[in-house]
């Protein structure tokens, strides 16, 4: 009997949003697209569940991890701080199980792509904060996108940002410079322990990090590199890569013929 190839499972927590009376566990489809047919494997949204979720059996199962961005905030208690403008959303029960999985994914050695509000996340799951409103912290840009523009325009080419050389980044999209988007209120103050940097916008923000003695990929980006994925050769190279170590885990962790 022929048996089909799997594909690596790549988890993808979800958000939880209120839609009309009820709320629901979602995830945008631009992501679970982006790791479908860039990084070539198979999406598993994870409801944000985590007082019922073994943390252990999840990671079992996953070859990788994927945090996607959102329209929440990270919730200014895990950093220290308190809620700054009260009219931005925030998403506790996302917060809950994220911010444990980034620690238990680097040490079961997942490999782990995080993007916008996945890269925050990673910064204060490894002890960082966050700036909640970059745009007015002085020496700082504006980094949000124009809310009243069509979505090709706000996920367009904005701003420039140049990669650590010899990084990690600047190895998988083979340049010292690359163009990306900018759709983020928040952005990173103090970089967590154990993390380092990997870009910079002109500005000075960290525009990507990894975390230094992750033995499997991880990866954290500001921006948004699922936007028109397959359009575009360097964010493609970055789902590319992210595949790859999927791929590699789940063939190391695949039980012998």
């Amino acid at each position: 009997m022929m048996t089909t190839k799997r594909k690596p499972v790549v988890l993808i927590p979800a958000d939880v949003k209120q839609l009309g009376e009820h709320p629901f566990h979602v995830a945008g489809h631009k992501y679970i697209m982006a790791v479908a047919e860039a990084a070539g494997a198979l999406p598993l949204v994870v409801p944000a569940i985590s007082d019922l979720l073994d943390i252990d059996v999840l990671l079992a199962m996953a070859d990788g991890i994927l945090l996607t961005g959102a329209v929440s905030n990270v919730h200014p208690s895990h950093f220290g701080q308190t809620v700054h403008n009260p009219s931005l959303p925030l998403d506790p029960a996302r917060d809950a199980l994220t911010l444990k999985l980034v620690q238990a994914a680097i040490n079961a050695e997942v490999p782990l792509l995080a993007i916008c509000r996945g890269f925050q996340e990673i910064n204060v799951a490894f002890g960082g904060s966050l700036h909640q409103a970059v745009h007015e912290v002085s020496g700082l840009n504006d980094h949000r996108e124009a809310k009243e523009s069509t979505l090709d325009i706000q996920y367009g080419e904005s701003h420039l940002i140049d990669l650590v050389a010899s990084g990690q980044l600047a190895q998988i999209v083979g340049a010292k410079q690359m163009m990306v988007n900018s759709i983020h209120g928040q952005g990173i103050d103090k970089l967590g322990a154990g993390l380092v940097a990997e870009a910079f916008a002109s500005d000075g923000l960290v525009e990507a990090l990894r975390v230094e003695h992750a033995k499997a990929f991880t990866l954290g980006v500001q921006w948004h590199p699922e936007w028109k994925v397959m359009e575009n050769p360097q964010y493609l190279a970055i789902f590319k890569a992210f595949g790859d170590a999927c791929r590699l885990r789940m063939r190391r962790h695949e039980p012998p013929d």
